[in-house]
């Protein structure tokens, strides 16, 4: 299965919903990407799938300077999972792949 592609997030955090765009490339069997979000954008570390489930790392500076780690299962072209920020509570994730340039909805 490939992830690849463009992948429009909404992470449900206490703090209320925040939407993302992650950008996933395969190149010989390795997986990398860019997140964009709340005016920045930051490279995606330890990119794994293993079956249908898809890890990565992150950091963010914005609305707070957090590492996060998701943890998300893939269904063809949508995907559900969590996201955790150290000990904060994990925050439930789902997304949706689109063409290049298209806009959800």
């Amino acid at each position: 299965m490939s992830v690849a592609g463009t992948w429009h997030l909404s992470v449900f955090t206490p703090v209320g919903r925040i939407k993302a765009v992650v950008d996933l490339h395969e190149w010989d069997g390795l997986l990398t990407g860019v997140a964009r979000g709340a005016g920045e954008e930051v490279p995606l570390r330890d990119v794994t799938l293993d079956g249908d489930r898809l890890t990565w790392k992150q950091a963010v500076t914005q609305p707070l300077r957090l590492n996060l780690a998701f943890d998300v299962r893939v269904d063809g072209d949508t995907l559900r999972g969590t996201s955790r920020a150290g000990r904060l509570p994990s925050s439930k994730v789902t997304g949706e792949r689109r063409p290049d340039g298209e806009q959800p909805a």
